[in-house]
């Protein structure tokens, strides 16, 4: 199995940036396509940004192309979520995600961390 931990998460202002760290735990993390997602209350959980287990892939929803960049370091278990040009729509709860493909839709994902809050203010 694979336990997910999710971290960065905060208050920021609108323009500002974020960078969001999601720990894996397990030997096999680097096998393993990521993914980052987000939800808001009354709301479906929404892609943001998935990448192979390589991380020579990356797939992003257009809400957040050309500002948020996921990568990811196999040697620390973590993936991450760089967040630049933060808007108040891009506030929601973060989750991590761990499956055998680069997906932008949850049901892909076999694993998931416990989320963290973004909150962005305008």
């Amino acid at each position: 199995q694979v336990q997910l931990v999710e971290s960065g998460g905060g208050l920021v202002q609108a323009g500002g940036s974020l960078r969001l760290s999601c720990a894996a735990s397990g030997r096999t993390f680097s096998t393993y396509a990521m993914g980052w997602f987000r939800q808001v209350p009354g709301k479906e959980r929404e892609f943001v940004a998935a990448i192979s287990w390589g991380g020579s892939i990356t797939y992003y929803a257009d809400s957040v192309k050309g500002r948020f960049t996921i990568s990811r370091d196999n040697a620390k278990n973590t993936v991450y979520l760089q967040m630049n040009s933060l808007k108040s729509e891009d506030t929601a709860v973060y989750y991590c995600a761990a499956g055998s493909r680069p997906r932008a839709t949850p049901i892909e994902y076999d694993y998931w961390g416990q989320g963290t809050q973004v909150t962005v203010s305008s």
